[in-house]
């Protein structure tokens, strides 16, 4: 936290190939600080944090509003076109421990697509790889993002409609984090108020996290 009007919240995206990561962190950040586009091959390399200005309006501590700051820190996928899984682990790795190793990080979101099922042997790699980069508490820390969640609406399906319909397989991730998952468009920019109920959501999550956080290293 900056001072006592302002908090920041710490992010990583995590997720497989053409999921809407990049896009995703786009979102919640309000910008397009991440490349994000349709490609054959897997589009991010590397590791990158964005930051979003200062957001009002969303969070009261204290009895007195406070200024929201966003950080999200895009990733390369899980599978990956061109890196094996353990340059995306020790990548990952050591860009959490750099950009979060001071404040700690809040949450890891899943991107999953809405719009297509979820299978067995897809989630494994995915989720594997999350359980070895949080550790034992990665169910507390874990949220589902749910993207093309525009998609699955123009196929008539809600929210209430699409989990009852939804494969064993994404049921079973979804308790797992305990039900926690946000359905998330992927327009080329949300509006303003789509976003803020995301990041309401967000909030939420973390107050029942009671604002713990992982990576957190005290300086010397």
């Amino acid at each position: 936290m900056a001072d006592s009007n302002e908090m920041t919240i710490n992010l990583v995206v995590l997720g497989k190939t053409q999921t809407g990561k990049s896009a995703a962190g786009n979102s919640l950040l309000g910008s397009a600080d991440f490349e994000s586009r349709l490609c054959p091959s897997s589009v991010t390399m590397c590791c990158s944090l964005g930051r979003s200005g200062r957001i009002a309006g969303l969070i009261r501590r204290n009895g007195c509003e406070s200024a929201l700051r966003v950080r999200v820190l895009d990733t390369p996928s899980y599978p990956h076109s061109a890196l094996g899984k353990q340059q995306v682990r020790d990548t990952v790795r050591a860009a959490l421990a750099q950009h979060f190793g001071e404040q700690g990080l809040h949450l890891a979101l899943l991107v999953l697509r809405a719009d297509l099922p979820l299978c067995p042997d897809e989630s494994h790699d995915t989720v594997q790889l999350i359980q070895e980069l949080l550790g034992p508490m990665w169910k507390d820390f874990t949220v589902v993002l749910l993207t093309h969640a525009d998609k699955a609406e123009e196929a008539g399906y809600s929210e209430e409609t699409y989990l009852h319909s939804a494969s064993s397989t994404l049921l079973s991730l979804l308790s797992s984090v305990q039900h926690k998952y946000i359905f998330l468009d992927n327009h080329n920019s949300i509006i303003k108020e789509e976003r803020n109920i995301v990041l309401r959501k967000l909030l939420n999550f973390i107050q029942r996290n009671n604002y713990q956080v992982l990576f957190k290293c005290s300086k010397e």
